[in-house]
């Protein structure tokens, strides 16, 4: 079981008996914080999910279209309700185990307030917007320098805590959360460097390969130490005490977390497989992924076999329920994961629902259901009382746990149908559904399951939320319990013989763990990013690919805007179904000036590369109105106000400016001309469609809708790739 009283060790020095209190308030404030922004991230999921099976729930308002609000949902579900439930069970969890208080209440303050205006300045910016567009990093970069003061406040608040501590040696849980605090301070530090150009825009200093190879090394990183070794420690603390049983084996947890930290961070890649990235990289990526089923099952085993000693009580203590359930479906997930990047089954899963599948098991059924467990837990004492009601705690279970399988077999029966679809071929070697929309309204029931799923889950979420708003209407807060325990007087005297095991030792020397920690991280980080800075074939210099026109340029931040890149694709794989539905292979270079890049990561529209010269202007302006004049099937939503707002055209030469000192080869003319040349070709398509459709627009050439058209006439038609 986790001690909650200072032993004192043989050979030690015992200090004098300390009195001392915890600071509960702050893990209260983290709980309601984790609840409120659930309930919120929960209906956005709900809404968009909806908007996939009717486009008229987009409401013809840019705040409200899927584009901008799938952004929003992922961000709130990871940051804002996954956030403040690890930062809820970090400081909770941390004290007792460290038995003292946290270093500083000011900073804990600091730190609770500037993570909910972080969440607040999301909400705002990204349904207007206002994003870089990189999967899990679309926030622009004063948001990225908040984030990155509160992690500050955060990590000096909890190694402080650590140095105060009045335990010798740091349980596992303190283990996960140390890597989490370093791990996603180098993620996210690496990632966002960028380039503003004005208040709120910028560009990040990564293009094409190199800014996709860095995104997904931080994406798929940031769902290992943000979404699993922080709840991995948590797990490691809460299933003991929920248990009453000590963990079952403390040399697995060696294992398990060394294992995980020095593997985890190589996988990235495997979000790029079978595009232009070079091999080695994939295959690098591929490689590590399938060791990561041995480490993740590690874990699973070490959490159920932990619980072992309590299935009798599996029946009548839903709290073991949820940390049961959420055990399982880590280790459905982590199975689920490495087979995800097998090349060949990547290959017939990227693109897919399938991928949403697999994420949703992970955050629904891993992080939902254990936080679910821990509130369980923690609401009770904090507010010194008993559940309200356990068998409403016992409903909610099996919603979530059924609405969280629904949702995912759902996907996972849409995810291979769209991957057969495309890939399908005719005896004759032609494309079995050459129309893409057939692929699309095959899955739209699927998506109405999926809706159904999501709905059991926020039903039984509004359950909980009731039965622990009655638990707190009927406890207290209470005047802070008062502990006692021994002054950690040295711990520079310890050593391997006393403590019965080296790493025994190294649990004694917080700061040197960390620094081993940050080097495991470090290790294949720097092997898979210093290739992508330096190696030539990483580094496309062909100087047959132009830079993007300043009008061009416009319409591509109009298209991120927008987020066009969460239903598109602008990546050709080197597959015959690929080929045969879109043209050639992408290559390395053709994204050379892409920042940042847009090889996307789900097609719930057709791939993108090779648009450019398709269609006539005429079809693109109709097709943007109103999508079901051209393709009455469709499920996008209208964008009519980019016919009627008009292209900030004033900062323009900013942005060939900001490209320039990146590299991109712009002459300083083009910079200094790059308003009056945008104009002339912006009047040339207005002229155009003006002939073509006659609309009548007296200021058609001003309108974003012209810039984007200009963006999307552009893609495929560059380097001699036609």
């Amino acid at each position: 079981m986790i001690a909650e009283h200072n032993v004192t060790h043989a050979g030690s020095d015992p200090g004098e008996l300390e009195e001392f209190t915890y600071d509960d308030q702050i893990v209260r404030y983290f709980a309601y914080a984790t609840i409120g922004w659930g309930l919120i991230a929960f209906l956005v999921g709900l809404l968009i999910a909806l908007q996939l099976g009717l486009w008229q729930l987009n409401f013809g308002l840019p705040w409200l279209t899927f584009g901008r609000l799938r952004p929003l949902h992922t961000n709130a579900a990871i940051f804002a309700f996954a956030g403040n439930a690890i930062f809820m069970g970090v400081y909770h969890s941390s004290q007792r185990l460290l038995k003292t208080r946290m270093f500083s209440d000011v900073l804990s303050r600091m730190h609770f307030w500037g993570w909910q205006l972080i969440i607040v300045s999301a909400a705002i910016m990204l349904p207007l917007g206002i994003t870089q567009s990189k999967e899990y990093a679309e926030l622009e970069w004063p948001i990225d320098i908040a984030i990155t003061v509160v992690w500050v406040i955060f990590a000096v608040n909890f190694f402080g805590t650590i140095w105060k501590r009045r335990e010798r040696h740091i349980y596992v849980a303190i283990w996960f959360y140390i890597a989490t605090i370093v791990t996603v301070a180098v993620l996210h530090i690496v990632n966002s460097i960028e380039l503003p150009y004005s208040f709120l825009r910028s560009y990040p200093v990564y293009a094409g390969v190199q800014d996709g190879l860095v995104q997904w090394w931080y994406g798929h990183n940031a769902v290992a130490f943000f979404l699993t070794t922080p709840f991995l420690g948590l797990m490691y603390y809460y299933i003991p005490k929920a248990a009453n049983r000590p963990v079952y084996s403390y040399r697995l947890s060696i294992v398990h977390f060394w294992a995980l930290i020095f593997i985890y961070i190589w996988a990235g890649p495997h979000h790029l497989l079978n595009t232009a990235m070079p091999e080695w990289a994939q295959t690098l990526g591929m490689i590590f992924s399938l060791m990561l089923w041995a480490p993740s099952w590690g874990g699973m085993i070490n959490g159920l076999l932990t619980l072992r000693g309590a299935w009798q009580r599996l029946r009548t203590e839903p709290i073991i329920k949820f940390l049961v359930g959420a055990v399982t479906f880590y280790g459905m997930s982590t199975f689920e994961g490495p087979l995800l990047s097998i090349k060949a089954v990547n290959s017939l899963s990227h693109y897919t629902d399938w991928t949403i599948g697999h994420v949703h098991g992970g955050t629904l059924g891993w992080n939902g259901l254990l936080t679910f467990g821990i509130l369980y837990y923690l609401v009770p004492k904090l507010w010194n009382t008993e559940l309200y009601s356990k068998k409403l705690a016992n409903v909610h279970f099996w919603l979530g746990i059924t609405g969280t399988g629904v949702y995912m077999i759902s996907l996972w029966v849409a995810g291979i149908t769209q991957g057969l679809m495309w890939r399908g071929l005719t005896a004759e070697g032609k494309l079995m559904y050459p129309d893409f929309m057939e692929t699309v309204t095959r899955i739209i029931p699927l998506y109405w399951v999926r809706a159904l799923g999501g709905t059991m889950f926020i039903i039984g979420f509004c359950i909980m939320v009731y039965n622990l708003y009655k638990t707190m209407q009927s406890g207290r807060i209470s005047e802070p319990q008062k502990h006692k325990a021994r002054r950690l007087v040295s711990v520079t005297t310890l050593n391997a013989s006393e403590l019965g095991s080296k790493h025994r030792l190294l649990e004694g020397l917080p700061m040197v763990f960390t620094v081993l920690s940050v080097i495991a991280i470090l290790v294949g980080s720097v092997i898979e990013i210093i290739p992508a800075l330096v190696v030539q074939e990483f580094v496309p210099n062909d100087k047959k690919i132009k830079p993007y026109t300043a009008l061009e340029l416009a319409g591509r931040d109009i298209y991120v805007r927008e987020g066009c890149y969460t239903c598109h694709s602008q990546q050709i794989r080197p597959m015959v179904s690929e080929t045969l539905r879109y043209g050639k292979p992408s290559t390395i270079a053709e994204s050379q000036y892409d920042r940042p890049f847009q090889w996307g990561s789900k097609r719930t529209g057709p791939d993108l590369a090779r648009v450019g010269g398709k269609y006539p202007d005429m079809w693109h302006y109709r097709h943007m109105i109103n999508p079901r004049e051209i393709v009455p099937q469709s499920i996008m939503p209208n964008y009519p106000w980019l016919a009627t707002a008009n292209t900030d055209l004033d900062v323009i030469s900013r942005k060939l400016q900001v490209m320039q000192t990146l590299g991109v080869p712009y002459s300083n003319d083009e910079v200094k001309q790059a308003k009056a040349d945008a104009l002339r070709q912006a009047e040339k398509i207005a002229a155009g469609l003006r002939a073509e459709g006659g609309v009548n627009d007296a200021e058609l050439e001003q309108r974003e809708l012209v810039a984007l058209i200009a963006y999307l006439q552009r893609l495929g038609k560059n380097g001699g790739v036609e």
